[in-house]
């Protein structure tokens, strides 16, 4: 028994009609389920709320007065934020090297060396966001009563 181009475009054809009826069913199914609106507004909810704390403050704050606990969080930050704009996600990047920036002892070497490493966009868009995160790592260390002082954010 030989099979023919017909034959095996047949077969492919009525393969291709059954899966794609075996998705449309089962699409049905799961949208007709009265609890699946439900589960995807809860799972976009933990996903929203996973990317904003993402792009907020990375973990826990480091005591301010513990000099390698700050090492660790500036070099955490320094890796987030490279990674974060190596995937093309600027913004979040941004975030995390701001608040690199915010905790550095020496603000204005680090900053020349950024400059110099980075896109100018990029760059500017640092410059423009450092205040905001610089405020808002002030007021989460403030919060957390880690002891932080005007002269230990920059």
């Amino acid at each position: 028994m030989e099979i023919t181009r017909t034959t095996l475009g047949i077969a492919a054809g009525l393969a291709g009609t059954l899966f794609l009826g075996y998705c449309v069913y089962f699409d049905q199914q799961r949208r007709k389920d009265p609890f699946f609106k439900k589960k995807l507004r809860e799972r976009r909810e933990k996903a929203s709320q996973n990317n904003s704390r993402n792009r907020n403050l990375s973990g826990p704050l480091p005591n301010m007065n513990d000099h390698e606990a700050m090492q660790r969080f500036f070099l955490r930050e320094i890796q987030l934020g490279e990674e974060l704009v190596a995937a093309g996600e600027l913004e979040a990047g941004v975030e995390h090297l701001g608040q690199a920036v915010a905790v550095c002892g020496q603000t204005q070497q680090l900053l020349s060396v950024l400059q110099q490493t980075m896109p100018a966009n990029l760059f500017h868009l640092l410059l423009k966001k450092l205040p905001e995160v610089s405020e808002r790592l002030r007021a989460a260390m403030n919060a957390s009563g880690n002891g932080l002082h005007e002269e230990d954010v920059e």
